[in-house]
């Protein structure tokens, strides 16, 4: 049952488990600022380089559905303290790799660590919130996890000048295994006082049906699609192409160029609470906000990639990482919408869908610049970034497309749910663009 209102514990335990998801961010955006270090220590070009973001992403976004099923099952206290465990270790091997196939194993252990963090917090959250809060929490922790963003720019780039490559990794990565024992004995799945709900193992078929189920809620495919497009621009930026796109493009110096950087993160930290309490007060905001974006951000990469000459001026470069980072803040609303329009039993599993599409976008984006850096580079040098990022503004356009698609199936469940005399989440208005009420429905209807 949903609790009525948050209590001292609940913002306790949400503290400690938002601790581990700031040191997941952390760990997964730091060779946005070491990647030029990795590429000298490793000995390896930007095509190999940009495999170090593709495999940990990937890694993450594979995780997902089986993070909700996890999650589900296990309890998201068991898979935080997983989590801590594992970002810990991946970031001590990081620390003494020297060969690039170790370096990717390291990686890809951060990204397993990483993809059990998002999804369990907001499990948490969901279990020890009232509903109406939910959203203005959930905007709190990807605020707060966005500072494991911010030390991940200029502090992190003083202590690798200071302390050099080694050091700074095995610090990091021994201060995550430490912290795993604090989630371990003080997180609670439930409130005190609500029994914890029974888990049985569940046959591969029941849960192969259950992400099927989840897949089929027009507000899940929409959930999606809105993180695909509102997360993977400045999530590209951050992670690794960011700094070489400042630094050897626009002529930046390394520090200059990570506190630049640190624009996409100030973005997310001031944007997050805004947003999630405009769309906590008034959720029939939270589309409008979504298309709102996605035309700013649209409009943003035209600019940066067809200014005459390439060289940015460093305003206008600064005014949009600071429009485009507010694509983080208007992501989360895929997670209200998979929450809303799914039962509590399965709202790790919708959540663990949605949360999938940005980090597909992201390894297609990034693996798309690696690519493209490496053959624009071989025959035209100076084209080098502006052909490479159209990758990322292509996955931009391809999400935008797909998000009016459902956006349009998922109001036509929402009108044929009023119809049947059901609650609904958000009362809307029926307009000319809303599917009409003779149109074919069975792919409109939310699954039961």
């Amino acid at each position: 049952m949903p609790v009525e209102r948050a209590t001292r514990q609940a913002w306790l335990v949400w503290t400690i488990a938002v601790a581990v998801y700031l040191a997941a961010v952390f760990h997964r955006t730091s060779l946005g600022v070491a990647g030029l270090a990795a590429a000298a220590r490793f000995g390896v070009g930007p095509a190999a380089l940009g495999v170090f973001t593709v495999l940990q992403v990937g890694v993450y976004a594979a995780m997902q559905v089986p993070t909700g099923l996890l999650v589900d099952r296990f309890g998201p206290r068991r898979m935080l303290t997983a989590a801590a465990l594992l970002l810990g270790s991946g970031q001590l091997l990081f620390a003494v790799a020297h060969s690039y196939p170790l370096g990717l194993v390291a990686r890809a252990v951060v990204g397993f660590g990483d993809a059990l963090t998002f999804v369990s917090v907001l499990r948490l959250v969901a279990a020890h919130f009232p509903a109406w809060r939910y959203p203005m929490v959930v905007s709190l922790t990807t605020a707060l996890g966005a500072a494991g963003n911010l030390i991940s720019t200029v502090p992190l780039t003083l202590a690798l000048d200071g302390l050099g490559w080694t050091w700074t990794f095995v610090a990091v990565g021994a201060a995550t295994l430490g912290y795993a024992t604090l989630a371990g004995t003080r997180l609670r799945d439930v409130p005190a006082g609500v029994p914890v709900p029974a888990k049985t193992p569940v046959p591969l078929r029941a849960v192969l049906r259950q992400v099927h189920q989840a897949w089929r809620v027009p507000g899940t495919r929409l959930g999606f699609w809105v993180h695909f497009s509102t997360m993977s621009t400045p999530t590209v930026l951050g992670l690794l192409w960011g700094l070489p796109y400042l630094v050897r493009a626009q002529g930046f110096s390394p520090r200059l160029a990570s506190t630049v950087l640190g624009v996409l993160v100030i973005g997310q930290i001031v944007g997050n609470p805004v947003v999630g309490s405009l769309t906590g007060r008034r959720p029939e905001l939270r589309m409008p906000l979504v298309v709102g974006f996605l035309a700013t951000a649209i409009t943003t990469w035209a600019v940066l990639l067809g200014w005459p000459g390439g060289r940015v001026p460093a305003a206008v470069i600064v005014c949009a990482f600071a429009l485009l980072s507010l694509g983080g803040p208007v992501s989360a609303i895929a997670f209200a919408l998979a929450r809303d329009y799914n039962p509590i039993h399965r709202v790790g599993t919708a959540t663990g869908v949605a949360n999938v599409g940005g980090f597909v976008a992201t390894t297609v984006a990034s693996l798309g610049v690696g690519v493209l850096l490496g053959l624009v580079d071989a025959w035209a040098p100076a084209a080098g970034f502006r052909m490479a990022l159209l990758s990322v503004a292509a996955v931009l356009l391809v999400g935008t497309c797909r998000v009016a698609v459902w956006w349009r199936r998922a109001r036509a469940a929402v009108f044929a749910a009023e119809a049947r005399g059901e609650a609904v989440p958000v009362h809307l208005r029926r307009t000319r663009w809303d599917a009409t009420p003779d149109e074919p429905a069975r792919e409109l209807q939310p699954a039961a």
